[in-house]
């Protein structure tokens, strides 16, 4: 599994030479991960925001929430393109429709809170 890194990853110090190796802890209640069938992104100036959801029929619950650098999601598209082109070149070409359903999303208080 490829991984996106950080800003002491490979080359943080302008030595591309070696890769800086980092250990990272995968806690027990994260290891069985989420699905999520949507993703919704928002930004500032500083940080991008990307929510992932499970959306079925009209209705839906994210399921996490991922804030980071901009610099980091340069990191992270390159990373998924990179292992794009690896998956279709193992299982062949992804298809699909390439037409995105426009929805209208809007938050709603979690539950037991009035609005």
């Amino acid at each position: 599994m490829a991984g996106v890194a950080g800003p002491r990853g490979p080359g943080a110090r302008g030595d591309s030479r070696r890769p800086t190796e980092i250990k990272v802890r995968l806690p027990e209640q994260v290891a069985p991960g989420v699905y999520a069938n949507s993703m919704m992104v928002q930004h500032t100036g500083d940080e991008f925001v990307m929510d992932f959801a499970v959306v079925v029929g009209g209705a839906g619950s994210v399921v996490s929430r991922v804030i980071t650098s901009p610099a980091h999601v340069k990191r992270i598209v390159a990373a998924l393109q990179d292992n794009l082109k690896k998956y279709e070149a193992t299982h062949g070409a992804i298809t699909g429709s390439g037409v995105h359903p426009t929805l209208r999303v809007g938050f709603q208080p979690p539950e037991g809170e009035d609005e």
